[in-house]
């Protein structure tokens, strides 16, 4: 007696699983399932049997071991056009599986929620799932294989002419392809928690694993030509970028995304300090920084720095926006906003520009946190790999004289005020594209040299940036990402009217550097630590 076609589904995500074991029913075939899945089509009238009865075998361990049986893999794996596969699974009294449907335990969904204990994400390691969808898609010419819900109704094309043919051969490949970029990300999600569990934020691990998901597609990348999309770490709660939600405005583009990332780096130094703070980016780096009593105030000191720039800007805060920014706000075209909260009026007032797009946490909270996709590890993609690095630790700007390494070359030392405007400087400076020059005076930014070839140009830059934006720099401080390899740098600086400066030091000149300081009366502060943001 012939047997009819048998398809096992076991699934955690139940949707659409009654219309396709329906319609297979309704083809003739028989369904063999287990827990849940089973109880769910029995529910719905759909006539299943159960895999314990299938192997013979009941489940065990809580239904840790249910489908790792012979009668089951055998059926998945046996080659319909190798004569012995089939005289042996005929002998050992076993049936051929023709269709496996199973999507696997929510892991990811799990370890992305707060709290969570080691022992809940460890019972959410799938064993039997990626097992049986391995099994099928290894056979994907006999067995049609489905862990997406979404290519249910391709399975039922797939069926209905038979399964033969290069079209359905085709689309078998691609879900047997499908299957192993899910299960590979799935164990590259587990891998990836249970290694940040006990390694080393700063380690560089001989193998990376990254299990990503998709977040959304984007219109285009950089350019219109090309493609996009925004894909987050699967194996950590949304965090970063993944973590703001939107509140109003037009999709986020590429560019947008990358704007943000630039003002989630140039906020986070702040996000720690009493006082409020804005940061103001353009193409990923500040074009203005300040902090003060208020948002209104720090926006206010920021925007000053460079108000031609801030046109189509991202702009962050520290804080809640008062009503007052927004009022302020109104007036400046900007693309996208993020702050920690809005007041009502203020989101009243921002809504009624319709293309604006207004950001916040998911849990209202601003956090920095290291590393881009691989836990601790900052990412970016080269030709033909990707460089990973210990992510950068945000700069503190409170009491700089008193962090590690710290030290005034100079004969003279800076004065109180020029300390606070110091530590202002050296974290703000960490937003900026190298080759970076920062000046800053109480609290704001005046001038910024970003992305310069030559560190002497990006000084020059950063005071005539000052100068447009009508700012005096006699008296300014100034920070600089990396150090000054000759005295140029120095004396440019003492034409601004510079009286203070914090870099890293190192160069083999670092003594003639110090000399030319000397000679204009300049307290230098050396940080030991280099800023580079390339």
């Amino acid at each position: 007696m012939k047997r009819p076609k048998t398809a096992l589904i076991s699934v955690s995500d139940k949707t659409g699983i009654v219309e396709l074991a329906g319609a297979l029913v309704d083809r003739g075939w028989e369904i063999v399932s287990t827990g849940g899945t089973a109880a769910e089509l029995s529910k719905a009238g759909v006539p299943v049997r159960s895999v314990s009865e299938l192997t013979e075998f009941p489940e065990m361990l809580a239904g840790r071991v249910k489908t790792l049986h012979p009668a089951v893999h055998a059926g998945i794996l046996a080659r319909r056009s190798v004569a012995g596969d089939m005289r042996a699974i005929e002998k050992a009294g076993i049936g051929p599986i023709d269709l496996v449907a199973v999507n696997l335990y929510p892991f990811r969904q799990t370890v992305a929620k707060p709290a969570v204990t080691v022992a809940e994400a460890i019972e959410q390691i799938d064993i039997g799932g990626p097992t049986l969808l391995r099994a099928a898609a290894k056979n994907h010419v006999d067995v049609v294989v489905l862990c997406d819900p979404e290519d249910y109704p391709e399975a039922l094309e797939i069926l209905e002419d038979g399964g033969a043919g290069e079209d359905s051969a085709r689309r078998r490949r691609r879900l047997a392809a499908k299957v192993y970029a899910h299960t590979a990300t799935y164990d590259a999600a587990v891998a990836s928690y249970l290694d940040s569990l006990e390694r080393q934020e700063e380690a560089t691990p001989p193998e990376a694993l990254l299990s990503l998901v998709r977040v959304q597609e984007l219109r285009y990348g950089e350019n219109p030509d090309q493609s996009a999309a925004f894909y987050r770490d699967a194996a950590r709660r949304p965090w970063g970028i993944a973590g703001l939600k939107q509140l109003h405005g037009k999709e986020l583009s590429y560019n947008n995304l990358l704007d943000v990332d630039g003002a989630l780096a140039a906020i986070a130094p702040y996000l720690a300090d009493a006082r409020a703070a804005c940061a103001i980016v353009k193409h990923t780096t500040p074009c203005g920084l300040a902090v003060g009593r208020s948002t209104a105030v720090a926006f206010e000191r920021a925007l000053a720095c460079d108000p031609v720039s801030a046109f189509g800007s991202t702009v962050a805060f520290n804080q809640p926006m008062a009503e007052t920014v927004a009022e302020a706000l109104y007036e400046l075209f900007v693309e996208c906003l993020i702050a920690p909260g809005y007041a009502e009026g203020a989101l009243r007032i921002l809504t009624q520009k319709k293309n604006l797009r207004i950001l916040m946490p998911e849990d209202g909270e601003l956090r920095a946190y290291p590393g881009h996709l691989v836990a601790g590890l900052d990412a970016r993609g080269v030709q033909g790999g990707l460089l990973l690095q210990s992510a950068p630790v945000p700069v503190n700007p409170a009491a700089l004289q008193e962090q590690e390494r710290m030290t005034v070359r100079t004969r003279r030392e800076p004065s109180p005020e020029e300390w606070d405007d110091l530590g202002f400087a050296w974290a703000a400076v960490q937003a900026v594209k190298s080759n970076a020059i920062l000046l800053a005076r109480e609290g704001a930014t005046i001038g910024i040299g970003a992305g310069q070839m030559s560190r002497v140009d990006a000084v020059k830059l950063s005071g005539w940036k000052a100068e447009d934006a009508g700012h005096g720099t006699e008296g300014a401080v100034l920070a600089s990402d990396a150090f000054f390899p000759f005295r140029d740098g120095i004396d440019a600086a003492a034409e601004l009217g510079v009286r203070a400066i914090i870099q890293p030091g190192g160069s083999i000149r670092d003594d003639e550097v110090v000399a030319a300081a000397d000679e204009h009366g300049i307290a230098m502060v050396m940080s030991g630590r280099r800023l580079f943001r390339h």
